[in-house]
């Protein structure tokens, strides 16, 4: 569907990295476009700069979602803000599991259940969860964020279920390793994240992923681009391990 049917979206996570890219393209092609966030002064930067309309919300406060969501018709809801703590289920603290699902599960089920209403009883509308490559593949550490992924990937698929019959179009994207602040605010160190975990690589970058929302949003309306996975090409997910009795991890 051309951008020229689509008038508002709304960006959660929108203060930085990918939802900060995402929240300028789509203001590039002439949305209205709401960004959701928690970092006050950031949000107001990036509305001086994009002409975006900033909200100063915390994805957890359901009620203020609700408020929101009442006063616009959300055309494009893209599903961004989510965060990350390591550890496995073994070793999970109970707040880091209960604010990942608040934040990656949670608050996407009710923005979903907050728009797609709406959007179906237009006939137009699109989702777009970005989730990860960890909602489809395993690999060490962050349980509950693959957890929350997956449930998000699920969710991605059985949206596309509950819109039959309406044109309303639903895509997921898994990134892989991009180059943001992320690994830094997982782990509280962001200069030892960057150099770990960004530098010497070659990644897609924030606009990369912004650019491939404006892919499947610029598509024609017959065309739902249901899934995609970015990942760098020199990066690949999964591998298996195998361990004989007795070895020592």
């Amino acid at each position: 569907m051309p951008f020229s049917d689509y008038k508002t979206a709304l960006v959660t996570g929108a203060s930085a990295g990918m939802g900060e890219a995402i929240v300028e393209r789509l203001c590039q092609e002439g949305l209205i476009v709401h960004a959701v966030a928690r970092r006050e002064s950031e949000l107001a930067t990036l509305a001086a700069r994009t002409g975006c309309i900033p909200h100063v919300i915390d994805v957890t406060d359901i009620a203020a979602l609700t408020r929101l969501c009442s006063e616009i018709e959300v055309d494009v809801l893209v599903n961004n803000a989510g965060i990350s703590h390591p550890g496995s289920i073994a070793n999970a603290k109970e707040e880091y599991i209960d604010a990942q699902i608040d934040v990656n599960l949670r608050a996407v089920l009710h923005l979903c259940r907050l728009t797609v209403p709406g959007m179906m009883a237009r006939d137009r509308g699109h989702i777009i969860n970005i989730t990860s490559i960890a909602a489809i593949y395993n690999f060490g550490g962050n349980s509950i964020y693959h957890a929350t992924k997956a449930g998000v990937h699920a969710l991605s698929r059985q949206l596309r279920v509950d819109c039959y019959g309406k044109r309303v179009r639903v895509t997921e994207i898994c990134p892989g390793r991009v180059a943001t602040d992320i690994f830094g605010n997982v782990s509280g160190d962001k200069e030892g994240a960057k150099k770990q975990f960004i530098d010497g690589f070659e990644l897609p970058t924030a606009k990369d992923i912004a650019d491939t929302v404006a892919f499947a949003l610029a598509m024609p309306v017959a065309v739902n681009i249901g899934n995609i996975e970015i990942t760098p090409t020199l990066q690949v997910p999964g591998g298996l391990s195998t361990m004989r009795p007795g070895d020592v991890r």
